[in-house]
C-alpha cells in the first residue's frame, strides 16, 4: 500500500490510509447499524471519508484463496450505500475510481482481484486498465511481503504493476473529474424513474 501511497503523494494527491480492522464496523447493509439494534458502528464516520475520496483502493491479504472477511465486510457496507443517488440521479459511486492491492504467501492474486474489482464496478466505481497489483511468495508457508528475506520490495514485477496501477487510477480519476463525471444521458436512475427511456425500445413492441 505504501508504494502506491508514496507515488500518489509525490504527485500531489492527498491520501488517507485507513485500516478497517482497527475500527468497530458492524455487519449489515444499512448506513448506520446502530439504528438496527447494533451497539456500535463506526461505518457512518468512515463513509464520510469514502464520500470525499475520488479514488478508493482496497487492500487485502489472501486467506484460503479468497479476500479477507474484513475486505468482504467493507464491500458489503459499500454495497449498502450504492443505491443512493448523486446530483445527476445516477447511482452514488459514479465518477469515482477503484483499484485493489493483494498480498500474501499463497496463490490467488488474480482471483481475489477479480472478485474485488467486479464488486467495485458493480456498485458504480470505474476501473481503469491494470487496476490491481500484488505480491505473493512461494506457494505454502513462507516469508511475507514485509519480511526482509522475502525480497518482495525489490520484486520488479510487483513494483512495475503497482506503479502502473497507481498512475492509471490517477489518470482515470482526473479524466472523470475534469469532465464532471459521466454524462447522465442513458444511466440516470432518477430520470428512468421519471419516465425517460432514451433510445431503449422493448423489442416486443416494435
Amino acid at each position: 500500500m505504501d508504494v502506491s501511497i508514496n507515488i500518489m503523494r509525490d504527485e500531489g494527491v492527498t491520501v488517507e490510509y485507513l485500516r478497517l480492522v482497527n475500527h468497530d464496523v458492524a455487519y449489515g447493509v444499512y448506513h448506520d447499524m446502530k439504528e438496527h439494534g447494533v451497539e456500535t458502528d463506526e461505518w457512518p464516520e468512515i463513509f464520510k471519508k469514502v464520500e470525499d475520496a475520488d479514488i478508493l483502493v482496497i487492500g487485502t491479504p489472501i486467506w484460503l484463496g479468497e479476500k479477507s472477511s474484513v475486505a468482504t465486510k467493507l464491500i458489503e457496507r459499500l454495497y449498502g450505500e450504492s443505491g443512493n443517488r448523486n446530483e445527476k440521479g445516477q447511482y452514488y459511486f459514479y465518477g469515482k475510481v477503484g483499484g485493489c492491492i493483494i498480498t500474501g504467501n499463497e496463490d490467488g492474486i488474480k482471483h481475489v482481484a477479480m472478485g474485488t474489482l467486479y464488486a467495485m464496478q458493480h456498485i458504480g466505481y470505474s476501473i481503469p486498465p491494470q487496476a490491481d497489483c500484488g505480491w505473493i511468495g512461494e506457494a505454502g508457508p513462507g516469508p511475507s511481503y514485509n519480511d526482509e528475506e522475502s525480497g518482495a520490495k525489490q520484486n520488479d514485477f510487483t513494483n512495475r504493476n503497482t506503479t502502473f496501477m497507481t498512475y492509471n487510477l490517477l489518470h482515470l480519476s482526473k479524466m472523470l473529474k475534469d469532465q464532471g463525471g459521466y454524462p447522465a444521458y442513458g444511466n440516470s436512475r432518477g430520470d428512468w424513474d421519471d419516465g425517460s427511456r432514451w433510445n431503449f425500445e422493448n423489442p416486443e413492441y416494435r
